[in-house]
């Protein structure tokens, strides 16, 4: 189990530094990921929800990604009292280069291994 563990924080690891490279970190581009399969804006909570992330986590990463000019908060058409959380086109760019980089290091991933290894490792980890 131990083993797993660590090589769980390896590729952790791994992809962060991948994604420092392009400015985010996997926090950043889990929100602005979700914010692009949703293609619409979201409140705090749906996202809070969607990452399974207390609400007071989600306030302050998007107040970074609004800081770094990734994300805006606009009002709620639908409820004035409620924020919604928007894509700027910097943020859907950076996206696209983190799902690039995250793309890249599965292949990276998927070429360490044979595919019958491969598949057995899926089937484990589903089982966990």
């Amino acid at each position: 189990m131990f083993s797993l563990i660590r090589a769980a924080h390896a590729l952790e690891d791994q992809m962060e530094a991948k994604l420092g490279t392009v400015g985010l970190s996997s926090p950043k581009f889990s929100v602005l990921s979700e914010l692009v399969g949703a293609a619409k804006p979201l409140t705090l909570s749906e996202l809070a929800l969607r990452l399974s992330c207390v609400r007071s986590n989600i306030t302050q990463l998007v107040d970074r990604l609004e800081a770094d000019g990734l994300v805006r908060r606009v009002d709620d058409p639908a409820d004035r009292r409620s924020i919604l959380a928007e894509l700027t086109q910097t943020g859907q760019e950076k996206q696209a280069a983190g799902a690039k980089i995250m793309s890249e290091l599965q292949a990276e991933f998927a070429a360490k291994m044979p595919s019958a290894d491969r598949s057995a490792l899926s089937r484990i980890l589903s089982e966990l």
